[in-house]
Order: structure tokens, then C-alpha cells, then sequence
């Protein structure tokens, strides 16, 4: 059917509710509206959905959260898999709570039990959640820092860790599958619940993720020294991560800790940013302005589903507060556990830290120094979480096997522990804040700190530049500008030889010197990534779901300045590669 004529059996279909048509008469003159709402399903990606809220079959609504939860549903019961139920949380976002409903009634309506939270819950406690209770497979919903017309929904395996190769394309194809919203299953709340099939958890699912990040603290008694010392002011950016926050700070003993007003209570309109991301820096204006009011030693940012962190702190010698990237933030917690672990005597000799090749590679250095192992996967925090799993099931068949020490990514997450398989930041917040207090305890600032790190193991800095090129003409580009660079691969970029191309799609890795081919090691992926003489590297990525495309650009310099001037000339370069 053409666009058209999809947008009118939703008008005239028994099936849709009367808001839902209300909605869409309201466009019945909008042609262009109508194509775009109507002229494709919303794609159920790697991840799960991400769309704009509305009504249509390319929009987050209740008919298109219930089709994927039915692929999901089908694919459970054809893994025999159905017994052990679904754990679903949501967060602050418009339709949140709704589409969580309805993911349970669906699931309920095929006779698989959920768990689902009364309020919102920050995503990484969902994969905690889930494995706590024993799952199948786990829900959130969410648009993570997505702007507020955005709404998501991710699925995650018994791991804890969102779904992986083959059942990422399994789960898809379920889904694919379901043409007729008829085919979809639902019931009531009291129906459901009569059967056995909804549960409500709360507040002993808290008590329990609680009471495991607090465990990771390594030096307690430096905290408790210093907790009435340090000064932290904390924003959620009207997400989810309020109270979880506020009480791991608490019950850890930290006394210091302000919390913006302004964006203290959940708010899917995000009314005081454009932009929920903690990446942005005018993300963090009244934060800051509360920092300066209070003299606070860090600032603190949580995205709306409060996996991802931003980190600034005051430097002693300006006097002004410093932005640290994903990437700095991630070493100083990285060179916080190593370097505590092995005073203490409890660094593992097989311990093993887990890393996406797009992220910082100071992680190389600090690795080296402490005699573990560093392991890269594909970009994406569900590899990191993948890891975890390969490590447990080689323990449970009796092989050696890496222990897992931390794991980040650039994009400002990273994960303390094993409790979840996701990024949390509610334990990026609790360990960061301990490394504060360690500065604290010694004099000095976490700038210090950072300054420290980079003169003992180079001057490493990273960029991203995003390029988006709409429509099928921009992601025809795209796709051009892919196949003519690997299919003709520069001896340089910026002037730096290129030592080694990494094709990913073809699991080709050339060794530019020799012309030796291996294979990456890694699951296939549209990526191209060059290793660079002077340790540099770039790497180019498209979307898989957008016409966007991505290059990341490392360096490591003498000092700031030379990083920084080797930085903007790379980057150039990059920018001028993919043209």
C-alpha cells in the first residue's frame, strides 16, 4: 500500500483508538506529513526502536511498541524461553510509562510473565534487574539523550547486555515478520494480573542494586574522611537519575551534595535544555552557575535514562571549572581501580579491561603499566556487556579466563563492576566521586589528577565530527564515499603514513607495510579504521539507521598544545578524505 493508503485503513480500521485518528485527521491535508508518518514501519533496529512520538506506522505509539513486542514475544516462546518472564523499566520521557504498559500486556496476552517498575528507573538498573530476577529478556524504554520529541525502546538478553549477534537479527526478523497489527496480542492490566502475568517490583529491586554498587567502593575510609569535605553539585537533567544518585551519595557518607532545582524533577519536555546530553556543555549552564554559588570541587550531569555521565571540576590553578570528555573522565576512574587494586594487593594477574575501538587510547598506556589486558570490540557498550558474558562461560566450562576490570566507551559511558552488563552512571557518579575524594585526600584536584595522567602517559586527545546528509540522495553518498575509500585505501591521511586498514565489512585487516592480510576479530560491520604513524588513528562509520556518518580522530601529542594543533590538522584531513 502507498503511504496514503495506509494513513486512511488507520483512519477507518476498527483497530485504532479515537485519539489516534483525532491525530491523524488533523494532517489529512498535509501530504508531506502523511508520507513521512506512513511511508515505511519504524525500523526495529540492532538496539530495538527510536522514533519521533506520534501516530503512524514510522512513529513511536502503542501499535508500533505492541508489533515489537509481539516479534519479541514470538521469538521467546520459539526459544522455549517463556518461563522465566520479561523485566521492563521505563524513564522520564513523554509516553514513557504508557508504551511500558503496553510492552507488559503484550507480553502477558502471550502468556509471558513481566516485571515492570511503577516509576521511572534508571536503564542500567533494568539490566541489573533482570538478572536478579532471573529474566529471559529485558525491556526499557527509552530515547536515552535524544531531543523530547524522541521515544525509544531496547531489548536486552538474559545476560543483562543488549541483544548481540545472531539474536539481534533473529528478534528483527520476528518482527518483520508481523504485517497485520491484528496478529498483535493484548489484555487488560486486571486480566493480566488475575493470570499471574504482571507484576509490579520497586523498592527491594532498589534496595539490592543499592546495596551492590556499594560494595565497588575500594577505599571506604577515605571517603568517610572526606565526604563532608568534598562539594558536589549534581543535575539530572529531569531524567531518572534523582534518587538513585542522590541516595548511593548518601548512604556512602557525602554530605556536600547540590542538586540543580531547575532540573531536579522528571520532565519529558526537558524544558530548561534544548539538547538532555551531558556531552553538550549547555547542558551544564545552571549547573555551573550553582557551582560557582557554592564553590563546588565537581558538577555532575546524568543523561534522561542516566547511563551516560558528564564530568566537569574546578582547577586549582585558574580557578575557572574544566570539561572532561568520556574519555578522560573513563581514565581517571580506569587508573583509580588499577592503581588501588594493586596497593591493596588485589589487582588479578588475568584482569582484563574492555574497550570499543573508537575510544581514547590512553587506556593502551595505563594497561601496559599495570600489566592487564585491554580488549577493543565494535562501538556500542552492548560489546563491552558481550565480553562479560564470554568471560563467565569460559570460567563455568573450566578454561582460563579474563577478569573484568572496567569497561568505557568515548561517548561517556562506562561500567564499575559486573552488576549490570550496560553503562551505568549512577556507578560512574559513585566512582568518580570516590576519586575526588582520593584527591581530596591527597591535596590535589581531579584536574591535577588528569594533568598527571597525561604527563605520564602522553598527551592523548580525541575528536568526533558528525556529518548528516538527508534523504536517499544523502545516504546514497554515504554508501559511495564507503566503497571508494576501501576500495582505494590512502598510503596517508594528514601527512601520517598509514600503518594499518582495518576493513570491518570485508574482516580485513592490511598491514600497509607488508601488504600481510589477516582477519579483524571482530563481528562484520560497515567500519574502516586506519591506524596512523605518530600513535594515531581515525575511524569512519556510518549510521545504520540514519543518512549520518561519523569520523572519529585520535592523537597523542608532546603536550596539550602539540595535541591539540596534531588534532585540528587530522581532523581536516579526515573531513577532506571522505569528500
Amino acid at each position: 500500500m502507498s503511504a496514503r493508503d495506509t494513513y486512511n485503513f488507520w483512519l477507518e480500521d476498527a483497530y485504532f483508538d479515537e485519539d489516534t485518528k483525532a491525530e491523524l485527521r488533523g494532517i489529512a491535508d498535509d501530504a508531506n506529513e502523511i508520507e513521512e508518518r506512513f511511508y515505511r514501519d519504524l525500523e526495529f533496529g540492532t538496539g530495538g526502536l527510536r522514533g519521533i512520538i506520534g501516530a503512524g506506522t514510522n512513529r513511536m505509539n502503542i501499535y508500533t511498541v505492541r508489533k515489537a513486542t509481539q516479534g519479541l514475544a514470538n521469538f521467546i516462546i520459539k526459544e522455549n524461553a517463556q518461563a522465566k518472564g520479561v523485566a521492563i523499566a521505563f524513564d522520564s520521557r513523554n509516553m514513557s510509562p504508557e508504551f511500558a504498559e503496553e510492552a507488559a500486556l503484550c507480553l502477558a496476552a502471550n502468556g509471558i510473565k513481566a516485571y515492570i517498575f511503577p516509576s521511572l528507573r534508571p536503564t542500567p538498573m533494568l539490566s541489573f534487574t533482570l538478572r536478579e530476577l532471573g529474566c529471559t529478556a529485558g525491556i526499557v524504554v527509552t530515547a536515552s539523550h535524544n531531543p523530547p520529541e524522541y521515544n525509544g525502546y531496547k531489548v536486552y538478553w538474559e545476560d543483562g547486555a543488549q541483544i548481540t549477534y545472531p539474536k539481534d537479527e533473529q528478534i528483527i526478523g520476528e518482527v518483520n515478520a508481523i504485517t497485520d497489527y491484528a496478529q498483535v496480542k493484548t489484555m487488560t492490566v486486571e486480566a493480566a494480573k488475575a493470570a499471574g502475568l504482571y507484576e509490579v517490583i520497586g523498592s527491594e529491586i532498589d534496595d539490592r542494586y543499592m546495596e551492590a554498587l556499594k560494595k565497588l567502593a575500594l577505599r571506604p575510609e577515605i571517603i568517610r574522611e572526606e565526604a563532608k569535605n568534598l562539594k558536589i553539585v549534581y543535575t539530572p537533567l529531569h531524567g531518572t537519575g534523582n534518587l538513585p544518585v542522590r541516595r548511593v551519595l548518601k548512604e556512602l557518607g557525602f554530605e556536600q551534595v547540590y542538586v540543580v532545582k531547575e532540573q531536579e524533577l522528571p520532565d519529558g519536555n526537558f524544558p530548561t535544555v534544548s539538547y538532555p546530553n551531558p556531552e553538550d556543555k549547555n547542558a551544564f549552564a545552571l549547573a555551573l552557575k550553582l557551582a560557582k554559588e557554592v564553590d563546588a570541587d565537581i558538577v555532575l550531569a546524568t543523561d534522561p535514562d542516566a547511563d551516560r555521565l558528564g564530568v566537569y571540576a574546578k582547577d586549582s590553578e585558574t580557578g575557572e571549572y574544566m570539561s572532561f570528555t568520556g574519555n578522560m573522565s573513563g581514565m581517571l576512574i580506569l587508573e583509580y581501580i588499577l592503581s588501588q587494586k594493586k596497593t591493596m594487593g588485589i589487582l588479578p594477574e588475568n584482569g582484563a579491561v574492555v574497550t570499543t575501538i573508537v575510544s581514547g587510547k590512553m587506556s593502551k598506556e595505563i594497561t601496559k603499566a599495570y600489566g592487564v589486558k585491554l580488549i577493543e570490540t565494535l562501538t556500542g557498550f552492548k560489546y563491552i556487556g558481550e565480553q562479560i558474558k564470554f568471560f563467565e562461560q569460559a570460567k563455568a566450562r573450566g578454561e582460563v579466563s579474563n577478569e573484568y576490570l572496567f569497561g568505557y566507551e568515548e561517548s561517556y559511558g562506562c561500567l564499575v563492576g559486573t552488576h549490570a552488563r550496560d553503562k551505568d552512571a549512577v556507578v560512574a557518579v559513585m566512582a568518580l566521586c570516590e576519586v575526588a575524594a582520593w584527591c581530596k585526600h591527597n591535596n590535589i584536584t581531579l584536574c591535577d589528577q588528569m594533568r598527571t595522567l597525561f604527563e605520564k602517559y602522553g598527551y592523548y586527545k580525541e575528536g568526533l565530527c558528525t556529518v548528516t546528509l538527508k534523504g536517499q540522495d544523502g545516504a546514497k553518498k554515504i554508501a559511495e564515499m564507503m566503497e571508494s575509500i576501501r576500495n582505494d585505501i590512502p598510503a596517508e591521511v594528514g601527512g601520517l603514513k598509514v600503518l594499518q586498514f582495518r576493513d570491518y565489512r570485508e574482516n580485513k585487516l592490511i598491514n600497509t607495510g607488508s601488504d600481510e592480510v589477516k582477519e579483524t576479530g571482530l563481528p562484520r560491520s560497515n567500519v574502516l579504521y586506519f591506524e596512523l604513524q605518530d600513535d594515531a588513528w581515525c575511524c569512519i562509520r556510518p549510521s545504520g539507521t540514519k543518512p549520518k556518518i561519523k569520523f572519529y580522530i585520535g592523537v597523542k601529542g608532546s603536550s596539550d598544545a602539540d595535541a591539540s594543533e596534531k588534532l585540528a590538522k587530522l581532523t581536516e584531513a579526515v573531513e577532506n578524505l571522505a569528500k
